[in-house]
């Protein structure tokens, strides 16, 4: 397995372009030295005159046009910063931002607590002349129990950056500090990385080498595992202070707040999945153990293939070329979305030293969505691919048809887009040859992939991740042993004795940056339970759904998770979609089964 590069020596054609934010960096210095002093002056101009409706309205589009430069300058921060979180000038720009951000924000956060004076008349005269902002002015009104005084508000604002610290300071520890050694098997020394552990040990086929590859990482984790959950604890206690300060009844309910969900659905999503998933994912772990010839099936054989010796190279222009024909039924717009993405650099491909691991889209408003991603020539890579343009064709959609306030969807919905394209590369697939052999290798990239990942190993940290605010809530604080111990148990609960959680495996609460985001974690599971139902319905032929789901995206965030479900007809009210999507999930696995049986394996 060769070293990985320094972000130098990747292939233009493999990076994103940037310039599409900024054009240079006495451009990004020249307008963020502008934002600061357009958001002194909005706050000369509107500060203590918020009283006429017309003076209001022209507040709220300067108000608005504020978030533009912010929303542009402050990602091409952070994004030439996951791609190499060692280099220096690109940690000097973060800090940068970072610092005018705080003084914007403080600039600005006199106008909510200001808008909050205004009679209920008033705001329903600004709601009636400039619609527009009706869902903001909505959404202010709804966070009025929990407002602060404008000055503590300002306060807060000014600390925004220092309250983020810990994020940053786990991507650093995690993406330059953690340097891993080689790992030896029978005498021959193998280079470790992050980046190659998650994207090729993790999946290697030999059961000695990747044994050996889990130990040496979980090795070098556990090196760092008492800084990094001071790092979490300080940012919990962070998000508990914040709760109290607000008068929320708990951490969760706070975090429930901003994604417009109660506790019924986030519990639901969590419970349900444990219970009556596990049997499915044990039959699914056995499979993998019987058709591997493994003595016993650990933690760290959960991601290997099904069909080792039937894993094809897929190259980066075959993978492309499965993304544009399983997405072409989204219609022409979509179409030309991917192709414009795929000929201008919206994807950075190649993993390099000091990149972000895993995969993400950020969109930001007013440009367009940019992938990150590591490219290794599998069929996974493909899925990852269609997931990322998921959110990207999300976010298109919704910022072509919605303002700045009204552009981003609640969390709780936000992984539906992504794993409706996953489940539309999957029907593609699975379409594409009677082979037994493949499909029963497209099923177990649904199983492996989709599934796997989106509805198990994120559920699985939002069943951990519950209990952490327990604690929190509770009055406590969490140590490098609780945390080990908590996250020990959800998985012996969920694997049963059909998985050995070997030692190391409960140290994979340090690799996730999701418990930095709120409630992230069980958003997977609850917009694959979505895309799952309107996927399936779709494959069967129900006329008029692909229009009823790019309306869907077009609405962005003017409608409740619950709400959005409904335009696809999927009631999340209610158990049904959750469990007709384990129950389909069972069937897949079924499938496998009865497939290994009839390939004689």
């Amino acid at each position: 397995m060769p070293q990985l590069k320094k972000r130098s020596e990747v292939a233009k054609e493999n990076t994103w372009d940037l310039t599409d934010l900024v054009a240079s960096e006495e451009s990004f210095n020249e307008q963020l030295s502008q934002l600061v002093q357009d958001a002194q002056t909005f706050e000369s101009i509107y500060k203590g005159n918020l009283s006429e409706v017309s003076t209001v309205i022209a507040a709220l589009s300067a108000y608005e046009k504020l978030f533009f430069p912010l929303i542009t300058l402050g990602t091409y921060a952070r994004l030439s910063m996951e791609t190499d979180r060692s280099d220096s000038t690109g940690q000097m720009r973060n800090a940068k931002m970072n610092q005018a951000s705080d003084q914007v924000y403080a600039a600005m956060s006199f106008f909510k607590d200001e808008l909050l004076l205004l009679s209920d008349a008033t705001l329903g005269k600004i709601q009636a002349e400039a619609p527009a902002y009706r869902n903001f002015l909505d959404d202010i009104l709804r966070d009025k129990p929990y407002q602060l005084h404008p000055e503590v508000e300002k306060t807060l604002a000014i600390l925004g950056g220092t309250l983020d610290a810990p994020y940053l300071l786990y991507n650093t520890m995690k993406s330059v500090d953690m340097n891993f050694p080689n790992f030896e098997v029978q005498g021959e020394s193998f280079p470790l990385s992050y980046s190659s552990f998650e994207n090729e040990w993790e999946h290697e086929v030999d059961p000695e080498k990747r044994r050996a590859a889990f130990t040496a990482f979980s090795n070098k984790l556990r090196d760092y595992q008492f800084t990094t959950a001071k790092v979490y604890d300080t940012h919990i206690q962070t998000e508990k202070k914040m709760s109290d300060l607000r008068g929320y009844p708990s951490v969760i309910d706070s975090l429930l707040h901003r994604q417009y969900v109660d506790r019924t659905l986030y519990h639901r999503q969590i419970d349900l999945i444990t219970k009556e998933l596990a049997p499915h994912m044990r039959r699914y772990a056995k499979l993998l153990q019987k058709v591997n010839g493994l003595d016993r099936m650990t933690f760290a054989d959960l991601k290997i293939s099904l069909d080792p010796d039937f894993d094809p190279v897929v190259t980066k222009e075959d993978g492309i070329d499965y993304v544009m024909k399983s997405l072409a039924p989204m219609g022409e717009d979509y179409t030309k979305m991917l192709e414009t993405a795929f000929a201008n650099r919206w994807i950075d491909y190649e993993p390099n030293l000091g990149k972000s691991t895993g995969a993400f889209c950020s969109s930001p408003y007013g440009t367009h969505p940019y992938v990150l991603m590591s490219w290794n020539d599998k069929m996974s890579d493909v899925f990852t691919l269609a997931h990322e343009l998921g959110h990207a064709g999300h976010f298109y959609n919704a910022h072509k048809y919605q303002n700045v306030f009204n552009g981003r969807a609640s969390m709780y919905f936000i992984e539906a887009p992504s794993t409706m394209n996953e489940m539309l590369l999957a029907n593609h697939l699975m379409k594409s040859s009677d082979d037994l052999r493949f499909q029963r290798w497209v099923i177990s990239n649904i199983v492996s992939k989709t599934y796997y990942h989106n509805f198990v190993t994120h559920l699985l940290e939002a069943a951990y991740q519950r209990e952490v605010y327990k604690i929190i809530d509770g009055g406590g604080s969490v140590t490098a042993p609780i945390l080990n111990d908590l996250k020990r148990t959800v998985l012996e609960d969920f694997w049963g004795d059909t998985v050995d959680i070997t030692e190391g495996a409960e140290l994979t609460w340090m690799r996730q940056p999701h418990y930095y985001m709120g409630l992230y974690p069980y958003t997977y599971s609850a917009g694959l339970t979505i895309s799952t139902q309107v996927s399936q319905r779709i494959l069967h032929g129900e006329e008029g759904l692909i229009e009823d789901w790019l309306k869907v995206l077009q609405a962005g965030g003017t409608r409740t998770p619950e709400q959005l479900a409904q335009m696809a007809g999927v009631d999340v009210s209610t158990e049904e979609p959750l469990r007709n999507t384990i129950a389909y999930i069972g069937e897949l696995i079924t499938q496998l089964e009865e497939l290994t049986e009839e390939l004689g394996e």
